[in-house]
């Protein structure tokens, strides 16, 4: 089994593949490692380049279409070997030599991720940089997972950790709050950042929108995915109590001898009563749905990071030490 292994989402980066191959070969010349491109529907002919420049740590798993990044990394993710995990773009704009240094902050800190962030950013200011400022405080405003810089594709995982974020639509820009999901312990490093030299950026404003809708689902992952009645349950109490105070307002006046017939107040409490119904109902059905997919495939909703026989101890002491080490800031600690 290698140590390492980087995995790299490539489309139409005919250009990069090259020097970035070169790059990771000397950054990484004392880890045993392995590179696993992932083409996603290139049209440029990168996977040929990758091809004919291959060595015996190069792996190439050419998908079939243009799946989109998230996809593309989770491809990758499953094929790899490594005890540990990187990701890295394949556009050169974050720097090889930096994996080296995240690997042994993981390893010496005893964390489960390290993510990057571009402290210098070489990118467009308006199109680029303020959209990623905004999404970043609002992400970690509303996730409470406190990374710098989430659109930073460099991270290092521990394998287990990389296995589990069960990545899907446009969710690598979520990284981070997926891995603390799974109760992983993330730290942050300062990476390098370099501006694009060959090719085109596959982003643009149009994402900030992605980001918002896939935002709320995080939300709705961290906060009710294994109760998701509380959620609908609670918007079903207020809206149908809502429509019972409307309606209850409406038979005192239609008790005082007012006509309420085609009232916008009727047809607002009619609406909240039928919108509390169907409020409970999505979320017994959710209940069931969760149920299923823990039970019908004997998974469990919790993860054990490790365990211990209080007769051991030398272990006792050695796990309640290393509980106070991390008691400080298990997620959200920069390191420079």
């Amino acid at each position: 089994m290698k140590e390492l292994s980087v995995v790299i989402p490539v489309m139409n980066e005919k250009d990069n593949v090259g020097p970035i191959m070169q790059r990771l070969a000397q950054a990484l010349r004392s880890v045993d490692h392995e590179i696993i491109f992932v083409d996603d529907g290139s049209k440029d002919g990168t996977p040929k380049i990758i091809r004919e420049l291959a060595n015996k740590n190069i792996r190439l798993i050419q998908l079939s279409r243009n799946y989109g990044q998230s996809t593309a990394m989770a491809a990758g993710i499953d094929y790899a070997e490594g005890n540990y995990i990187a990701l890295l773009d394949g556009d050169l704009q974050n720097d090889p030599e930096d994996i080296t240094m995240m690997l042994r902050v993981l390893k010496e800190g005893d964390w489960d991720v390290v993510a990057g962030n571009r402290k210098h950013r070489q990118d467009n200011a308006l199109i680029r940089k303020l959209p990623s400022r905004i999404a970043n405080r609002l992400i970690r405003k509303m996730t409470g997972v406190y990374i710098e810089d989430y659109g930073c594709t460099l991270k290092v995982f521990k394998q287990e950790y990389a296995h589990g974020l069960g990545l899907y639509g446009e969710l690598h820009r979520f990284i981070p709050v997926l891995a603390s999901m799974q109760g992983a312990r993330i730290t942050q490093v300062n990476v390098q950042h370099h501006a694009r030299i060959h090719g085109q950026s596959k982003y643009g404003l149009n994402r900030t929108f992605k980001v918002t809708s896939d935002l709320l689902l995080m939300v709705f992952f961290q906060k009710y995915l294994q109760k998701p009645m509380h959620l609908f349950g609670a918007l079903g109490t207020l809206s149908f109590g809502g429509g019972i105070l409307v309606n209850l307002y409406l038979l005192v006046l239609k008790l005082a001898g007012e006509p309420i017939w085609g009232k916008p107040l009727m047809i607002l409490g009619v609406i909240l009563l039928l919108s509390g119904i169907q409020f409970f109902t999505i979320g017994i059905l959710a209940e069931m749905n969760m149920r299923t997919y823990f039970e019908s495939q004997n998974k469990k909703p919790y993860r054990i990071r490790a365990t211990f026989d209080g007769k051991d101890k030398k272990a006792a002491d050695a796990y309640d030490e290393d509980n106070r080490k991390l008691s400080v800031d298990p997620v959200g600690l920069y390191e420079d």
